[in-house]
């Protein structure tokens, strides 16, 4: 077994995305047993984005650190540091209000 400690790969993440061309950088986490799970920590610099796409499964978004706004059809919400919520089955994008830190979790089918 592996041990990842969230906040300090976050804090590494961060640094890469703030440097990073793309204003972005991740790591995949380990799967699940049972369930076929992919996670993956997901750093934005304040003013990037993932641009539209879908996910490719039932999926769910927990901000670990700063502010965020999730955007899919006509509706938006901000999600801040403890947030957590499913994601929509649509086109959605999901902007860095300030530097952020965010675990992504996929169902994989």
């Amino acid at each position: 077994m592996e041990l990842d400690h969230l906040p300090e790969l976050a804090d590494q993440l961060l640094a890469k995305a703030r440097d990073a061309n793309s204003g972005r950088a991740a790591h995949s986490l380990r799967s699940g047993r049972d369930v076929k799970l992919r996670q993956t920590i997901i750093a934005l610099a304040k003013g990037r984005a993932l641009a539209d796409h879908v996910a490719p499964g039932e999926a769910t978004l927990h901000v670990l650190q700063g502010s965020t706004r999730l955007r899919w059809e006509e509706q938006a919400v901000e999600l801040r540091t403890g947030d957590w919520m499913d994601i929509p089955d649509a086109v959605h994008s999901l902007e860095a209000e300030t530097d952020a830190v965010v675990l992504l979790t996929v169902a994989v089918r």
